[in-house]
């Protein structure tokens, strides 16, 4: 496995966290705020799909904070339906993904821009890698505080014991911690 292999499998598991949150919660509850100075969870998902769509088209050759993004539009608690939101969600990480799959490791060293501020495609790729969990992560925070009945998204409480029993009852194998998790989706 190479670097974007592993970036590739990481991406798809933070967009899956998302997508099984959504499950949980109802249309009402994905533009819930705790107030007006936090996000809603469809409010971070029009945040994540307008970066999405300004880092990741034409990646090699424009610089990654478009023209045509309106960044400050993008924290308005305006969303219509789940229908319009889960469209943006996809569109978004299409994009990304696509993008991603196109690259090559001879790609890596490249110089990209993001605000005429030059990194490698490295660079770029492990930025995004931290922005995007770190709201995946806030989603899945709203998420459990307003779901009626949560059911967890990793190792259950109270199953850690098990689960590690499992593990080290196979024997020791090269394998990416999301293979089990996305084969089973």
């Amino acid at each position: 496995m190479n670097y974007l292999d592993s970036v590739i499998k990481q991406v798809e598991y933070y967009k899956l966290l998302g997508e099984r949150t959504f499950a949980q919660v109802s249309d009402e509850q994905l533009c819930w705020q705790y107030n007006a100075d936090s996000n809603s969870i469809a409010t971070i998902v029009k945040h994540l799909a307008g970066n999405m769509l300004s880092r990741w088209t034409d990646f090699l050759t424009s610089d990654g904070e478009k023209e045509s993004r309106d960044r400050e539009a993008e924290f308005d608690n305006d969303m219509v339906s789940r229908e319009a939101m889960l469209q943006l969600w996809e569109t978004g990480w299409k994009t990304l993904l696509d993008t991603l799959r196109s690259l090559t490791e001879a790609d890596l060293g490249k110089i990209i821009y993001i605000r005429n501020q030059g990194h490698t495609v490295l660079e770029a790729i492990n930025r995004q890698l931290a922005h995007y969990p770190y709201h995946i992560g806030q989603i899945v925070y709203i998420g459990k505080m307003v779901a009626v009945d949560w059911r967890s998204l990793s190792i259950p409480r109270g199953q850690s014991d098990d689960y590690n029993r499992e593990k080290f009852g196979q024997d020791k194998h090269r394998a990416h911690f999301t293979d089990e998790i996305l084969k089973n989706d």
